[in-house]
């Protein structure tokens, strides 16, 4: 397989696995309708007793970003902040978004994407400011840094892709993808 085939093929892998994440137009958890929806399985649930903890204990998840050996950059943070910087990339500027904007394009309740904006305007990765045609409406816009680092967390998922198919022949590879790509778009939504 040529490298152009091969690049294409994970492509076509990403692009699946973007499709079985939650958010907008995704898939979800069984079940999953409302707020906490996406609730891992080990989250507490109404009239439990207390916290029940993940597989991995106190200690950091092994995605977390920034923790463990992973030699893959992790430091955009968790996928709600990635769909965040990824929804204003592709908005143009005549957009105007705002928080009821975003939180519907990444899948979100207003208050999650309230503290998303806050958080990644802290980091300089997006600009939070006022609707020059509403004063009660801020307009949310990403940065250079935040583009900078869309970008990174782009290449880093290529990367992660690649390596996971690093023994995987070429007839694999694109047999895999196939069956990926049909499994995504039959994933029920």
């Amino acid at each position: 397989m040529d490298s152009e085939s091969q690049a294409d093929a994970v492509r076509r892998i990403e692009d699946a696995l973007l499709l079985l994440r939650p958010g907008p137009g995704r898939g979800h958890r069984p079940g999953g309708h409302g707020p906490g929806a996406h609730r891992p399985p080990w989250a507490r649930q109404d009239g439990d007793e207390g916290p029940r903890r993940p597989p991995w204990g106190d200690s950091p998840p092994p995605w977390a970003g920034g923790h463990g050996p992973g030699r893959h950059d992790r430091s955009l943070g968790g996928a709600a902040r990635f769909r965040l910087l990824d929804a204003l990339a592709a908005a143009s500027a005549d957009d105007r978004l705002g928080i009821s904007e975003v939180a519907a394009l990444i899948g979100v309740d207003q208050p999650r994407a309230s503290r998303l904006v806050n958080d990644a305007a802290e980091r300089g990765l997006v600009d939070r400011t006022v609707d020059p045609r509403d004063a009660r409406r801020s307009v949310v816009t990403i940065t250079e840094a935040g583009r900078a680092a869309l970008d990174a967390a782009r290449a880093s998922r290529r990367s992660a892709v690649t390596d996971a198919l690093a023994d995987f022949t070429d007839a694999e590879r694109e047999q895999f993808a196939q069956l990926l790509a049909r499994f995504a778009a039959a994933w029920p939504r």
